[in-house]
């Protein structure tokens, strides 16, 4: 547990080495889902994955935009005895915040790995079906915090973690209506991570304030995406971006701004690269830090 001005985030840090490869979570999610990849790349370098304001062990923060995560990231970085310059590694939301931090801190990164980064011109200049999809993860996080107040959360997933199934469907159906769909597919993408780690997982989200963390991160997410600017050079910074199942325009453009950069698109995969094809991630990771060392 790493003090940052009186707030406690959680790291967990593996290996030896440099550079130091950071991986940086999804909007919703911990240090727990880069389990299959770190623990792969601990031979290689020193790997350190951690908690966001409000996440898995860490406390709550002051701030619930991309920036503001940014600026955790840094003091983090800073008061953990890590030299840098660091190679940064982002899922989706987590690569908003990895483009910011190398925006804000150019010095401090020396690579990048975008993971399926977040699509952001879907959600920067918003339709009106967007407008309500937001508002409704908003609502359901809030909703999803009240119920962890009550401890109707806990109740649930301690019965499937027991093995029972028909309870906590029907109580995610009665509690979050049609948004029971989102989670029969979070609990199918944690399902996906080593056994060993689902009470973590559970322990986690039976907290208010992760609920909280996410309908925060969530209600802000058109003011983040503002904070980057998207079009900014990067240079020859080593810089690999992958796609989930098919190219993406928008990843392909982000490879393009670094000389160095490459847009690969990993097939027969889902949003969660990490967890689907692990091994894609760490040899993309492998890649930058190769060509970290050589410069």
């Amino acid at each position: 547990m790493i003090d940052v001005g009186g707030r406690l985030l959680h790291v967990h840090s593996s290996g030896t080495g440099s550079p130091v490869v950071v991986l940086e979570a999804g909007i919703a999610a911990s240090s727990v889902s880069w389990s299959l990849v770190q623990e792969r790349l601990a031979g290689l370098t020193t790997v350190v994955s951690y908690d966001r304001a409000g996440l898995g062990w860490s406390d709550a923060g002051c701030g619930s935009t991309a920036r503001d995560a940014a600026l955790d990231l840094v003091l983090m970085l800073a008061c953990s005895g890590l030299a840098g310059p660091y190679v940064l590694v982002g899922h989706s939301y987590g690569g908003l915040i990895a483009r910011i931090c190398q925006q804000d801190f150019p010095d401090l990164v020396a690579g990048l790995v975008l993971v399926d980064p977040v699509g952001r011109g879907e959600w920067s200049d918003m339709s009106e079906e967007k407008t309500r999809m937001l508002a409704r993860g908003v609502m359901l996080s809030q909703r999803g915090a009240l119920l962890a107040r009550l401890g109707i959360v806990r109740m649930a997933l301690a019965l499937l973690m027991s093995g029972s199934r028909k309870i906590p469907q029907l109580m995610a159906r009665v509690s979050a209506g049609n948004g029971a769909s989102v989670t029969d597919r979070l609990v199918g993408e944690v399902r996906k991570m080593p056994k060993e780690h689902w009470p973590a997982i559970a322990w986690h989200w039976s907290k208010e304030r992760s609920f909280r963390a996410m309908a925060g991160n969530l209600e802000n997410l058109p003011v983040s995406l503002r904070q980057l600017d998207s079009r900014l050079s990067l240079g020859d910074l080593p810089l690999v971006v992958l796609s989930a199942g098919k190219e993406i325009p928008e990843h392909a453009a982000d490879a393009a701004l670094s000389t160095r950069g490459e847009a690969l698109v990993v097939r027969d995969s889902g949003h969660w690269i990490q967890l689907d094809a692990p091994n894609a991630v760490v040899e993309a990771i492998e890649r930058v830090v190769r060509e970290v060392r050589s410069r």
